[in-house]
């Protein structure tokens, strides 16, 4: 079954917007285009229950009732538990939030297990334990490939490590990591798992649930939604941590992690995502229970999205004038393609944009995977990357593109 793009591309208004006609959108990775059915919901919202919500009357009754579907809907989908999903106003803001509830309950001499090869979001606020006297170990990436090896992993394991946190894949080197076999290494050592899916998650919802980890973090507005953070904490370790919330929400696990009242109109408008999903999957004929139209819409979207790489890596590939990052086998990828240029990366976006083609150049958060692979942060790294929604077409020009500033 192949992806019909035609159909995914008329539920997104961008591309029917004349402000963006004639442009080729690769700076997904920042960011994605938001679908029709979230941005309704969020107009209807404002519009309509635009008021305190779960009182009586009707407008306030429909508002809380969108909430929980939101909630309900989004955790069926990840094969976890409603009240074990919850939003927060970014995911950065999340991990630093669980990062003071671990700092409460570890002791000195425990220790965490960080990354080289993440983001700063999911690093930066658990590096900070140590300021508490808690050992923070990296776990370091492979300076030639940036891949993060299981070996290098169970050498830092013992019975000290409390936490292992790592990507589902890096917004740099964008290798697809084995949760499963990662989390199952961490659990036999008695550790707890966090993985940041932010880089992943725009490319298929996974089945949290299955997979292991006791902590699932991603961002709604880089998966087609609103600017919202959703976590997964599974209940075992949410009943362990202590209560970040006000005193009186203690006993509710989805408010235990978010001291700040819920964007409620954000939150409600979450639910699109899944009359996205659902959407897709009803197109298609994938039937079944919320976690296998997930499965089956995240499959169609990746076996699109390997197709339209795997010629990117390629061309990439050969050019002695660049430095492709990460695996150079689409499966083993997601398309978020970092290359190391001569120059810095973003004189090179400003080029491509005169072709029509949006991207970026910098560091993207990604000092540390950079650092390690001795690429000069002041020169940074141009970005490719790209969503179920881009077309042959749109990969065709940024080649095209590519060959006129390379």
């Amino acid at each position: 079954m192949k992806l019909d793009t035609d159909f995914v591309r008329a539920q997104f208004p961008a591309f029917d917007e004349p402000s963006l006609s004639g442009q080729a959108f690769f700076e997904n990775a920042g960011g994605s285009y938001t679908c029709g059915p979230v941005i309704e919901r969020l107009e209807r919202y404002y519009r309509q229950r635009k008021v305190q919500p779960y009182a009586p009357y009707e407008a306030s009754r429909l508002a809380g009732e969108e909430m929980d579907e939101a909630r309900a809907r989004l955790a069926a989908m990840l094969g976890v538990a409603p009240d074990e999903l919850s939003f927060g106003p970014s995911t950065t803001q999340n991990t630093y939030v669980l990062a003071q509830a671990f700092r409460e309950w570890l002791s000195k001499g425990d220790a965490i297990i960080v990354t080289d090869q993440d983001h700063e979001a999911n690093s930066g606020p658990w590096r900070r334990l140590a300021d508490a006297g808690i050992e923070v170990r990296e776990w370091q990436i492979n300076p030639e490939t940036g891949l993060l090896e299981l070996e290098a992993l169970e050498n830092l394991l013992d019975e000290s490590v409390r936490l292992v946190c790592f990507p589902h894949c890096s917004n740099i080197v964008g290798a697809v990591n084995p949760i499963v076999e990662i989390t199952s290494a961490a659990h036999a050592a008695g550790a707890f798992v966090c993985v940041d899916g932010v880089s992943y998650a725009p490319h298929g919802f996974v089945n949290v649930g299955d997979m292991g980890p006791d902590i699932y973090l991603f961002s709604a507005y880089k998966t087609y939604g609103p600017h919202q953070g959703i976590m997964v904490i599974r209940r075992e370790l949410g009943a362990l941590l202590p209560n970040q919330g006000h005193w009186f929400n203690a006993d509710s696990l989805y408010k235990r992690f978010t001291p700040a009242g819920p964007d409620h109109a954000q939150v409600a408008a979450s639910a699109g995502m899944a009359d996205y999903y659902d959407m897709l999957a009803t197109h298609h004929g994938i039937t079944g229970e919320a976690t296998d139209r997930s499965a089956g819409v995240h499959d169609l979207m990746r076996t699109h999205e390997t197709e339209l790489l795997q010629p990117l890596l390629d061309y990439l590939g050969d050019k002695n004038s660049v430095r492709l990052i990460g695996p150079r086998d689409a499966a083993d990828k997601a398309p978020t393609v970092a290359v190391e240029l001569a120059g810095p990366g973003e004189e090179a976006a400003a080029q491509l944009a005169q072709h029509g083609i949006m991207t970026g150049g910098g560091d993207f958060y990604g000092s540390r995977p950079l650092q390690a692979m001795g690429i000069d942060l002041d020169k940074g790294v141009l970005r490719l990357s790209f969503v179920h929604y881009t077309s042959q077409a749109e990969v065709d020009k940024l080649l095209n593109a590519l060959d006129e500033t390379l």
